[in-house]
């Protein structure tokens, strides 16, 4: 099998291994498609690259969907994501990671993030420079790598210092014990994810300085409360970075790329005119 090809991707490798991508995940297609394709399992995680169909800009841009943690929206909020960034001319990749699980441990997502980001910069995919986007769940992990590693976790190597991030719709700390807004919130399950939201807490921990960030939040989301927004904006700002927030005031949650037909569709447009105002663009 062509490991590449399972995502139409160009380029594709294991993150701890070399094994090869039999087995590796488990994957569903709803449609038929990768549209709207789901990973349901993760044994070994694997980073998939996209190369850039417009101009290249020499920067290359981690892709973390989300899920909660238990699957990976892998089409709407990798592919899809991927698709956009390259033809602005970054190098995308999407990274399918482990779940916090009792099998994994709650560290496994964003050790196998960490890993990829050493990895992208080690193979020179990104001599200009690496960012980060992340969506619902995927937005968590993304803002993990702007915060320190927890001092109660084993850590892997250090990381490269990241560029700018793209943050949307991401739990930043309504999960987390102590900083919920929901009255006798339960736990979630299983007990790693809610051991990773506690032990990750980004805005209070984030690196100094923060690079720029733009973040996208609907202030209806019945699943994300749009305080995570403020609450990220508000951290960055006070860790020295800067914070472009958009929060539209209806839209449902994992609004991605594709919804169609109200104002939060142009969110794509937005971001691209804030990267262009970052210099992101050019060589």
């Amino acid at each position: 099998m062509d490991s590449a090809a399972l995502l139409t991707a160009d380029i594709a490798w294991p993150l701890w291994d070399v094994q090869t991508v039999e087995g590796a995940f488990e994957i569903s297609r709803p449609d038929g498609t990768l549209d709207k394709a789901v990973v349901t399992k993760v044994a070994r995680p694997w980073l998939f690259g996209y190369k850039p169909t417009g101009p290249a800009n020499g920067r290359a841009v981690l892709i973390l969907g989300g899920g909660g943690y238990t699957q990976l929206m892998v089409g709407r909020e990798g592919i899809a994501v991927a698709r956009w960034l390259i033809g602005i001319g970054f190098t995308a990749f999407v990274l399918v990671h482990r779940f916090p699980n009792a099998e994994a441990g709650p560290q496994a997502p964003l050790d196998d993030a960490r890993q990829a980001i050493c990895q992208i910069k080690e193979k020179n995919f990104a001599p200009g420079g690496l960012g980060v986007c992340g969506l619902s769940s995927g937005g968590h992990l993304a803002t993990a790598l702007l915060s320190e590693y927890p001092a109660t976790w084993t850590p892997t190597s250090p990381i490269p210092d990241l560029s700018f991030a793209i943050i949307g719709y991401g739990p930043i700390s309504t999960n987390a014990a102590g900083r919920t807004i929901v009255a006798d919130k339960p736990p979630l399950d299983p007990p790693a994810k809610q051991a990773l939201y506690d032990t990750v807490v980004p805005d209070e921990h984030l690196v100094q300085p923060t690079p720029p960030t733009f973040i996208v939040y609907s202030a209806s989301d019945p699943i994300v409360p749009v305080v995570n927004a403020y609450r990220l904006a508000q951290s960055i700002t006070k860790a020295g970075g800067s914070a472009e927030l958009h929060v539209f005031a209806d839209a449902p949650h994992g609004f991605a790329m594709d919804t169609m037909g109200l104002p939060v569709s142009q969110w794509p447009s937005l971001c691209e005119a804030w990267i262009r105002q970052q210099g992101l663009l050019g060589k």
